[in-house]
């Protein structure tokens, strides 16, 4: 492994080390040490990697956002498919990737975390970049026209319809026991 490959695997540690607690203590309860200390490595080395506690959060928050357009988490219409189907197969999608890569679970909870009040304005404003509830009102009132989902305000029934995705996500991150949902459960709750 050449050294810019281990300062790599080195950055992608902290990463994911500071992604864990961040989730597990919270945002302002997680210390640089607490964070070199889990990696591990000495704090002072770790600033050599990221010079703050807010530019690794910022750092985290790009990385769910990428994330979350390279997955398609905007669900958005596709010609020929029902909404309720690309729904379904986007969240059958969602909960495996998620599943192989138990890291996503504690992302999605970060990314929610990061929208409230009181969080570094740069992540939140970062975090709000993607409008999933927008992009799935669309769709919904697009099955609403098709008679396959129930008749009330799209982006509401999209917002609910994130807040049940957005549970069962912090859900998975606390209890590894837990299986994966049919998706066809939550897109029911869109359905007449």
């Amino acid at each position: 492994m050449t050294r810019k490959e281990q300062k790599e695997e080195r950055r992608q540690a902290i990463l994911m080390t500071a992604l864990t607690l961040f989730v597990e203590k919270g945002f302002p309860d997680t210390k640089i040490s607490d964070i070199a200390a889990a990696v591990p490595m000495s704090t002072g080395l770790l600033f050599h990697y990221f010079d703050s506690k807010e530019t690794l959060l910022t750092e985290l928050v790009k990385m769910g956002t990428e994330g979350t357009k390279k997955v398609g988490m905007t669900a958005k219409a596709s010609p020929g498919v029902p909404a309720d189907q690309m729904l379904s197969g986007f969240l059958g999608q969602l909960f495996a990737y998620a599943k192989d890569r138990p890291w996503v679970f504690n992302m999605f909870v970060l990314m929610g975390q990061v929208r409230r009040p009181g969080m570094p304005e740069e992540a939140r404003r970062i975090s709000f970049s993607v409008d999933s509830i927008s992009s799935t009102a669309k769709l919904i009132k697009a099955g609403q026209k098709e008679g396959i989902f129930r008749k009330g305000d799209p982006k509401q029934l999209s917002l609910c319809f994130w807040s049940a995705v957005q549970g069962i996500m912090e859900e998975m991150t606390v209890n590894e026991d837990m299986k994966i949902p049919d998706p066809e459960w939550i897109v029911s709750i869109l359905r007449p």
